[in-house]
């Protein structure tokens, strides 16, 4: 099995517990509405939406399934780990990621994610590869 780690960090202007609670707690309600185009639905397929749930995001083109691993809303950090559909191949066997929001000198937020990717036997990833699968996420997304 290969594994694969790279980092990605945004900042934003909106107060670190308002962007967690929109962007992660309530993030079934928001997207599909501020994405319609990109995401038709949300929804909990397994649990609460607390640690082992299991969420079905519906692209228009497909779906994701993530398991919940991890929800602080003391330390602001989301984990979870896409276990099928879109980005699961005979090549990549999941995809884990991990997001860690803090507060920002001017009131606004960083949020850092790390993704990890563990493909099946020797296959190796890229980085123009893992360059174009991002840019193909953003693209469904917009």
């Amino acid at each position: 099995m290969g594994v694969l780690t790279y980092t990605d960090e945004h900042t934003s202007p909106v107060a670190l517990a308002r962007i967690f609670k929109a962007s992660i707690l309530d993030s079934h309600i928001l997207m599909p509405k501020l994405l319609p185009d990109a995401i038709t639905s949300i929804q909990l397929i397994k649990g609460d939406g607390g640690a082992g749930s299991i969420k079905q995001i519906n692209f228009a083109g497909g779906f994701a399934k993530h398991q919940i691993d991890e929800v602080d809303e003391k330390t602001f950090t989301y984990k979870y780990t896409l276990i099928e559909g879109n980005g699961i191949s005979d090549k990549i066997e999941k995809v884990s990621y991990g997001i860690k929001f803090e507060g920002s000198p001017d009131g606004g937020s960083i949020s850092k994610m790390t993704t990890t990717i563990y493909t099946h036997g020797d296959f190796d990833i890229k980085e123009e590869e893992l360059k174009a699968g991002k840019e193909k996420v953003l693209l469904e997304i917009l």
